[in-house]
C-alpha cells in the first residue's frame, strides 16, 4: 500500500474523532516506562525531543507541572498518576509513593513520601527542589529512592533489605554520638569524629558522612558566614548483589557507649537479628577517589569483602590523583599525561612543579574507588580514618596541580619535583636559594590530622632560617605544598638580607 492511500485511510477513520480522544491516544501509548535505553527504542527521539521541550519550558500553570511530574516519572521507570481534580500528583512503585500537593495555579503545596508499610511524611527537601523548579535534583531523589529496592527477589525481600538500611543507620547514628560533647562544632565532627559529621537520611535524600575538610575550606566558611562549604563526603546505602550476605535486621550497638578501648560494643549477629540477603550496604562517592593498593587492603581487610566489585584497576597513585584533580579543576578537558604545572601566589615568583607520576612500586599504585561495600557497621570509624588518611594524603599532591601547564609569561620562576618516597610520604626537591645544591623537604603523612616536614640540605650548604617544627605547623595550617614551599624562600631572603 502507498503512503498516500495509508494516510487517506487514516485521515477516515479517525476524522470523526474529538482531538481529546487523539491525546488520550497519545498519552496512552507513552504511558508505559521504558525498559531499554531511549537510543535503541523506536521512539526514542520523540521522547528525546519531549525531555528537551520539557526542560526548555517553565512549567508555571498546574497542566505544565502535572506533565512535567508524569514525564520526569517516566523516565525514571516509575508510574505516575493525577487525581481527579488534577491538583495531586501520585508517583509510585510497588515500594513506595510520593505524593504532590498542589494549587489551582501549579504551585507546590506540600510533597509525603512513603515507603511499603510506614505512614507518608512531609520531605521538605522534595518540597524545596519543586518549589524552585528544579527537576534534575528532583529525579536524582526518585533513582536514589528506586534504588534502594534494586536487591534481587520479591517484595518481602526489597523490604527486608530496606529494613536493614534502617538498622544501619541507627547504628551509625549512635556511633556519631558518641565521644561527643554538647558544644562540638562541624568541623571539629568531620576532622575527629568517629563516623564524621553525620546527616541522617531526610525523605529522599540519602544519610551521607562529611569525613574530610581542608584548612582552606574551613577558612573560607569562617569568611562567609551561611555558606554551604562542604568537605569531602560518602553516601550511605545499600545494594543488590548476585552473592547472599549476612546483614543486621535490627540496631547492633550496645547502648550509646563506648568499650574499655573507646571502640563501639555491638551485640553478636545472631540469625535472630540478621538476614542473608541478596545485597550489602556501600559507601559512595560523588566522584571516584584515588586510593593506594595499601589502603585497599587495608579496606578490605575491615570490611572483610573485597572492593573489586568496583572495576579497580591499578595505575600509578601520582598518575590518578593528578588526573582526578584536573577533572575537579577544570571545565575544559585537558590531557592527564601533564606532569609540569605552573602555581602562581601572591608576593612570590611563579612556582613550577614536576610530578613525578611513574612508579614501578606496587605500594605506590593505587585504584580509582567509588564505593566500598561491608556488611557490618563495625569497620565504618576504621574506614573512615583510612579515607581521611588518603584524602589529606590527595591533597596536599593536589596543591601542586594546576589547570595551567604552559608558562604565558617570561617572569621568574622557582622549579620544584614531587617524587614519591613511601607510601605515606612523598619528596618536594628544589634549588637551594643561595647555592646551587638540591635541597629537599620530605613530607609524611602520618595520619590526616599529623603531618611531618624535614628540610634536608647539604651539610656545607647554609642554613634556610626554615626548622622542621615551623615547616610542620605551616603545613599543618593550610596543607599546601606551594604554600610551605613559599615561607621557605621568605625565610632564605629574609636571613639573606640580614646578613
Amino acid at each position: 500500500i502507498s503512503t498516500n492511500a495509508l494516510m487517506e485511510q487514516l485521515h477516515l477513520k479517525y476524522q470523526q474523532k474529538p482531538w481529546t480522544e487523539t491525546l488520550k491516544l497519545v498519552h496512552f501509548c507513552m504511558d508505559k516506562p521504558l525498559g531499554r535505553p531511549v537510543s535503541n527504542a523506536p521512539d526514542g527521539p520523540l521522547l528525546s525531543c519531549m525531555e528537551k521541550i520539557q526542560r526548555t519550558l517553565n512549567a508555571k500553570s498546574l497542566f505544565s507541572v502535572v506533565n512535567r511530574l508524569e514525564s520526569l516519572s517516566k523516565q525514571k521507570g516509575l508510574n505516575a498518576h493525577v487525581s481527579p481534580s488534577g491538583t495531586a500528583c501520585y508517583i509510585t512503585s510497588n515500594m513506595f509513593y510520593i505524593e504532590v500537593q498542589l494549587e489551582n495555579d501549579g504551585e507546590v503545596m506540600d510533597v509525603k513520601l512513603a515507603h511499603l508499610g510506614e505512614p507518608p511524611v512531609v520531605c521538605d527537601d522534595l518540597v524545596q527542589h519543586l518549589r524552585m523548579k528544579n527537576y534534575d535534583a528532583f529525579g536524582k531523589i526518585l533513582e536514589d529512592l528506586s534504588n534502594l529496592y534494586q536487591i534481587p527477589g520479591n517484595s518481602e525481600m526489597k523490604a527486608k533489605g530496606y529494613l536493614a538500611l534502617q538498622a544501619l543507620e541507627k547504628d551509625l547514628y549512635l556511633m556519631s554520638l558518641l565521644d561527643r560533647t554538647q558544644d562540638v562544632n562541624r568541623v571539629t565532627e568531620v576532622l575527629h569524629g568517629k563516623v564524621g559529621h553525620l546527616v541522617p537520611r531526610t525523605g529522599g535524600t540519602p544519610m551521607n558522612i562529611e569525613f574530610y575538610i581542608s584548612p582552606y575550606q574551613v577558612l573560607e566558611a569562617e569568611l562567609n558566614p551561611g555558606s554551604q562549604v562542604c568537605g569531602t563526603k560518602t553516601v550511605v546505602t545499600v545494594e543488590g548483589t548476585d552473592t547472599l550476605h549476612k546483614l543486621p535486621l535490627s540496631p547492633l550497638l550496645v547502648d550509646s557507649q563506648a568499650g574499655e578501648d573507646s571502640n563501639p560494643v555491638f551485640l553478636p549477629l545472631t540469625d535472630e537479628l540478621s538476614m542473608d540477603l541478596p545485597a550489602f550496604f556501600v559507601l559512595k562517592f560523588h566522584h571516584p577517589i584515588p586510593i593506594s593498593s595499601s589502603s585497599i587492603e587495608e579496606i578490605e581487610s575491615l570490611t572483610g569483602m573485597g572492593i573489586q566489585i568496583t572495576g579497580l584497576k591499578l595505575a600509578p597513585l601520582y598518575e590518578l590523583i593528578v588526573q582526578s584533580t584536573l577533572n575537579e579543576k577544570c571545565s575544559e578537558d585537558l590531557s592527564t599525561h601533564k606532569s609540569c604545572f605552573f602555581v602562581s601566589l601572591p608576593d612570590c615568583p611563579k612556582h613550577c612543579y614536576f610530578i613525578n607520576k611513574t612508579s614501578e612500586k606496587l605500594d605506590l599504585a593505587g585504584a580509582l574507588v567509588s564505593k566500598i561495600p561491608f556488611s557490618h557497621p563495625k569497620c565504618i570509624p576504621g574506614v573512615i580514618e583510612i579515607l581521611r588518611h588518603q584524602v589529606a594524603y590527595n591533597s596536599l599532591i593536589s596543591s601542586c596541580v594546576s589547570e595551567k601547564h604552559i608558562n604565558e609569561d617570561d617572569s621568574e620562576l622557582l622549579y620544584f619535583e614531587v617524587v614519591p618516597y613511601k607510601d605515606t610520604s612523598f619528596s618536594v626537591f628544589f634549588i637551594h636559594p643561595v647555592k646551587e645544591n638540591l635541597a629537599c623537604v620530605i613530607i609524611d603523612v602520618i595520619t590526616s590530622r599529623d603531618v611531618q616536614c624535614h628540610l634536608h640540605l647539604n651539610p656545607q650548604d647554609p642554613t634556610l632560617n626554615s626548622s622542621d617544627d615551623f615547616l610542620t605547623r605551616a603545613m599543618k595550617r593550610c596543607m599546601s605544598v606551594p604554600v610551605v614551599m613559599r615561607a621557605i624562600f621568605r625565610n632564605a631572603a629574609k636571613m639573606k638580607a640580614d646578613s
